[in-house]
């Protein structure tokens, strides 16, 4: 396959020591088995995702994601712009098509960047990286480069609220989206069938200001992952990834549970079934060891 070039968004968890900097690493051995290049957008800033409803207004948050993708088109128009986290792509695509809906508000935000020496014109498609996955490589392709299948195991397909609602991946039902089983399967291991809390939101806005909630919403993410048989839970977000892995020592101490579940990328199961050892596929960044995927990765 010829290479494929993208311009990339990591955003904040992504950074070195954040919480989902495992996931970068995860993706970067992926890309790497698949000839994707990934061109880092050039000092880019925050997508306000986790601060930008709480007030501080719709334009101040709009600006900040059109100055990513502003730069971005200044580099190279041709280029989609590719995110690894959900909210990211979720807030950046939201701008772009919000802008392009409402020309008052392009002017306006355009009136902003100008003080920067940039003008955003949405030239650019912004894309999930599972979307790139999918519609650019081809489960076909994915199932090429894999060296140890994940044989016996099995795994939740835990997709969540953010790739799944309001923009979703396309051709995927919003009630019960495929693509995470067909990537389990595409690796050799066994998706859960109707895992009946695959689109559920894991409360991530409320995990500080109302955690009893959040853990909540958690708690039947897990069961439900449990129910199915699962050795594990695979995800397209960092802040699901975090929210179901993080808690669960703190929902076993409320719930008298005794939950240990281990939570991973899809990124994570390719690397590993292309070959990559653990530290390569960013296991060393789980807080509960996903020890199954790590005894694959040695052999």
């Amino acid at each position: 396959m010829a290479k494929k070039t993208y311009h990339y968004y990591p955003g904040c968890t992504a950074e070195k020591n954040a919480s989902a900097s495992n996931y970068e690493t995860s993706v970067m051995a992926m890309c790497e088995v698949l000839d994707i290049e990934l061109k880092e957008i050039p000092d880019w800033n925050c997508c306000g995702a986790s601060i930008g409803y709480a007030g501080g207004g719709e334009l101040p948050r709009l600006a900040m994601n059109a100055r990513n993708l502003a730069i971005a088109e200044q580099e190279n128009p041709e280029l989609d712009v590719v995110a690894t986290c959900a909210a990211c792509w979720l807030a950046q695509r939201e701008t772009k098509e919000r802008l392009l809906e409402d020309d008052a508000l392009m002017k306006e935000c355009n009136e902003a960047l100008a003080e920067a020496g940039l003008k955003y014109e949405a030239k650019q498609r912004v894309r999930h990286m599972v979307e790139v996955l999918i519609e650019d490589i081809g489960y076909e392709e994915l199932g090429k480069h894999v060296k140890k299948p994940l044989e016996g195991l099995k795994i939740a397909g835990y997709v969540g609220c953010q790739t799944n609602r309001p923009f979703g991946i396309a051709g995927e039902s919003f009630e019960n989206p495929k693509y995470l089983d067909k990537m389990i399967e595409t690796v050799g291991a066994e998706p859960v069938e109707d895992y009946e809390k695959k689109v559920q939101c894991c409360g991530g806005a409320l995990a500080f200001s109302e955690p009893e909630k959040s853990q909540a919403m958690i708690k039947d993410i897990i069961e439900a992952a449990y129910d199915g048989g699962a050795d594990m839970i695979v995800t397209p977000c960092p802040v699901c990834q975090m929210n179901v892995e993080v808690y669960q020592e703190q929902i076993n101490k409320r719930y008298g549970t005794k939950f240990k579940m281990p939570v991973v990328y899809y990124s994570t199961l390719l690397a590993v079934a292309y070959g990559k050892s653990a530290k390569e596929a960013g296991l060393d960044g789980q807080v509960i060891p996903a020890t199954k995927l790590e005894e694959i990765a040695k052999r």
